[in-house]
């Protein structure tokens, strides 16, 4: 019957070959699964049902030949791909026997070393060697960055480029033992940015450059106090840092008030002489610029932008000139009298300033500098136009082509270079030490610019280029044989290069509405003007392929400047 078949007395146990030998016994539980919390996954762990492909087994997934398809072996993502091989490895970004490592050579100046650290990727940069000891508790990050832009203050104020600029606030930081500082430079605002590490906050200090003047006895003071703070031999703290650059600050300038007036007289004569002006020249022209700067001296004390003190200071000279015209004086030219105060005037400083910071890619900086030259130019051109023109309208005869007459007294022209020379590095404050070298500096680019101008036939501009590049190269070596800034043995000697003769023609010619020759004689001026300052720069960095620049261990060659050709 159904029932006792189906009765459960006549049920019997199954055997152990019917019963799995992992099927849990009875009376025995699942496990229960542990909880995440407990037991963390790793990130990096295979997840589940994924099986890593063995080596050498999963050829067939990447080509589908064989017995499956690559659908068939899900490999990780984690695994080698399977071209890769310890001989036939990718290219890798980084060689495999790593970057070249940077020395720097303690023996090249300091400028030299810190430019190669400022043209450098902060990668690259090696870890700075602190030369100055710092207290216990570690370098006064605040301290440390409030010196740096004080002394950053009065290199720009005192017209340094940009980039040497820079080049001395990286040195002091790192001489502290500040690392991954960044210094930024414009034409009126200096800052700087120290990172402490790459989870700390970084310090951001600036200022702001509020005057400028011409000293460059305090300049040399403050490339001192930075050869000293870059040396190990010489011990300054903070505190003695501090303490110098204070004297710096209140130190008076070399020179008084009236020694400055008798120079720029003295420039202007020796400017007149120079373009064939005799000894009356030489007094008429000293005479009328000395009367300029003192008016722009009363403009100074009465508030009056720069702008309206080159304009007044450029009428003088220009009025005397007329004057001379309109009495008849012989044996005296009115166009040397004028140019010589012109001469007194132009802002070359600036210029190679401006120049110089394009060239090194500080392009705002440069932007900056060559608007200034331009006012300065333009407040020039409306001080002697004004005069000019009111000459003109009373019938002075000026005679514009007086700029064609052959001057060839060589002896009497190379004297009276390097005696505007002296007189203009007077005007700029120079230490006396300095005086005779920028004074023989100049007097060699004027025998190089008259022997290739005057005697070969060169182009004017073309021979102006190459004596401003050979004063860029004796500054150079000038300025590294005394660990000092070059400018003040550069600046000087650009003097008698200086297109005074053609900025005058050309005026000339405007207030006689001629304008085709006045344009032309303009744009003679500007290329000249661009030809110092390139030449100058040019020569400066020829000067440093002779020297020895710190880089990369195997001899790598010199980073250049900030430049992207464009791309």
């Amino acid at each position: 019957m159904v029932a006792e078949q189906g009765g459960p007395e006549d049920q019997k146990p199954q055997s152990d070959e019917a019963r799995s030998a992992f099927v849990p016994p009875e009376g025995v539980g699942k496990s229960p699964t542990p909880s995440e919390d407990d037991h963390p996954t790793s990130e990096f762990a295979i997840p589940a049902g994924l099986t890593p492909e063995p080596p050498g087994a999963g050829s067939a997934s990447g080509s589908g030949s064989g017995s499956g398809s690559g659908s068939d072996t899900i490999g990780s993502a984690f695994a080698p791909p399977r071209t890769h091989g310890a001989k036939q490895s990718p290219p890798a970004f980084t060689p495999a026997h790593g970057i070249p490592m940077v020395q720097l050579t303690k023996e090249a100046p300091w400028q030299d070393r810190m430019r190669t650290m400022l043209r450098m990727p902060v990668a690259e940069r090696p870890a700075p060697e602190p030369v100055q000891r710092p207290d216990e508790a570690g370098p006064a990050v605040p301290r440390v960055l409030d010196l740096t832009l004080r002394i950053g203050e009065l290199l720009l104020a005192g017209g340094e480029g940009a980039e040497d600029v820079e080049a001395a606030m990286f040195a002091v930081t790192r001489s502290y033992g500040l690392d991954r500082c960044e210094p930024t430079v414009t034409f009126t605002l200096l800052s700087i940015s120290h990172q402490p590490s790459l989870v700390d906050d970084p310090v951001t200090a600036s200022r702001t450059v509020r005057r400028r003047g011409t000293d460059y006895t305090r300049l040399a003071a403050v490339f001192r106090l930075v050869d000293d703070i870059t040396t190990e031999d010489v011990e300054v703290s903070l505190e003695e840092a501090y303490r110098r650059l204070a004297e710096i600050r209140r130190n008076r300038h070399p020179y008084p008030g009236w020694v400055l007036t008798l120079a720029g007289g003295g420039l202007a004569g020796a400017a007149s002489v120079l373009v064939g002006g005799n000894a009356l020249v030489f007094v008429v022209a000293a005479a009328g610029a000395m009367l300029g700067d003192r008016l722009a001296w009363l403009f100074a004390g009465r508030g009056m932008p720069e702008f309206y003190q080159f304009v007044v200071a450029a009428m003088p000279p220009a009025a005397i000139g007329v004057a001379l015209t309109l009495t008849h004086s012989t044996g005296i030219r009115p166009s040397a009298v004028i140019t010589g105060g012109l001469f007194a005037l132009l802002p070359g400083r600036a210029l190679v300033a401006g120049v110089q910071d394009g060239l090194t890619g500080y392009y705002i900086t440069a932007a900056a500098r060559l608007l200034e030259v331009m006012y300065f130019f333009i407040a020039i051109v409306t001080g002697v136009l004004l005069i000019l023109y009111l000459g003109v309208q009373l019938g002075a005869q000026l005679n514009p082509e007086a700029r064609f007459v052959a001057h060839d007294r060589p002896v009497v022209q190379i004297l009276a270079s390097m005696a505007l020379c002296f007189a203009f590095a007077i005007l700029l404050q120079q230490e006396r030490s300095t005086v005779l070298a920028v004074t023989l500096n100049g007097g060699v680019a004027w025998v190089i610019y008259g022997a290739m101008a005057r005697t070969a036939g060169i182009s004017p501009v073309a021979a102006t280029a190459v004596a401003a590049g050979l004063v860029g190269l004796f500054g150079q070596l000038f300025s590294r044989y005394r660990y000092t800034s070059s400018l003040p043995f550069i600046t000087a000697a650009i003097g008698p290069l200086l297109p005074g003769s053609a900025t005058y023609f050309g005026l000339l010619g405007v207030a006689q509405n001629e304008l085709d020759r006045g344009l032309a004689s303009l744009s003679t001026a500007v290329a000249t003007a661009l030809a110092i300052a390139i030449g100058v720069n040019l020569g400066s960095e020829i000067s440093r392929l002779f020297m020895r620049v710190p880089g990369a261990v195997g001899g790598a060659n010199r980073r250049a400047a900030k430049r992207t050709r464009g791309f």
